[in-house]
């Protein structure tokens, strides 16, 4: 795949011609959303959305909070003031006059369905073929039967380039491949947005392409996705926004243009010089 083409695609959303943000609502937000951890500050207050097409990178040093952002969206955290909305409908928690509450189990069970992570330590089942672990979400959560999605498992296996893996267990796999499992097991679920938490850095170098292609051909079919990540090429040519995090907050956002070619704040523009020197 040409991956410059994604940033050009007609359909893109930073393509010249897009409506892009004017007269939508956004799909994700948030607004002032803070997480502390006892007295040390994760996330300062941070303003955020996502429109349906998105795919946002979010780069940065070690420790800036960006991983906490995700786990935030998909409630693994709970924000600890502001609010974090999927649709309108507040994630999470609920206030009670001054109280925030965390709301039961069930519903966040519910609202974490609009997500789907992938974590940079895949986390498969090691007693569970490719197959079953990708059947995993929708027969466990889903309350599906095997019969009724197995023909879905062996698509999206087969999608992320798997196919003739199926039956075959964590411990026989590459890392890329756990990793490709372990996307196809995301979207099994149909979730709404596609969560990476720096989905490559527990590869060898060898490997991190083929599980890139996947995030490109996932962008370039319209997955809304939002990637944390130290793939700077992947950050340049596949997203249509780069936000720049440091010290647990956003301290730069905008195109990958803006982003990589000095348009930036001093401090982002530092960031991606020491990069490339």
């Amino acid at each position: 795949m040409d991956i410059a083409s994604v940033a050009g695609h007609p359909d893109h959303p930073d393509h010249p011609g897009h409506p892009g943000d004017v007269g939508r609502a956004p799909l994700l937000q948030m607004r002032a959303a803070t997480k502390t951890f006892g007295t040390f500050t994760a996330l300062h207050a941070i303003d955020f959305s996502l429109n349906k097409g998105d795919v946002v990178a979010i780069i940065g040093p070690s420790g800036s909070g960006k991983s906490t952002l995700l786990r935030c969206i998909n409630m693994l955290e709970l924000i600890d003031s502001g609010t974090v909305s999927f649709k309108g409908e507040v994630l999470g928690t609920e206030m009670r006059g001054a109280r925030r509450i965390r709301l039961p189990k069930k519903e966040l069970d519910r609202q974490r369905r609009y997500f789907g992570m992938v974590f940079q330590g895949f986390h498969l089942f090691p007693h569970y073929s490719a197959l079953d672990n990708v059947l995993a979400g929708p027969r466990i959560v889903g309350g599906a039967a095997r019969k009724d999605v197995v023909e879905r498992g062996r698509y999206l296996l087969a999608r992320v380039g798997l196919a003739d893996k199926i039956d075959h267990y964590p411990a026989q796999l590459s890392g890329g491949q756990k990793q490709r499992v372990a996307i196809a097991r995301a979207l099994a679920m149909e979730p709404e947005v596609m969560l990476f938490d720096e989905p490559t850095s527990a590869l060898d170098p060898e490997l991190v392409n083929e599980v890139l292609d996947v995030m490109k051909e996932l962008a370039m079919s319209g997955t809304t996705m939002i990637v944390v990540t130290h793939e700077m090429e992947f950050a340049r040519k596949v997203s249509n926004r780069v936000v720049f995090m440091d010290g647990g907050r956003i301290v730069d956002q905008g195109s990958p243009a803006h982003i990589f070619n000095g348009g930036g704040t001093e401090r982002s523009r530092r960031f991606i010089s020491n990069l490339r020197d």
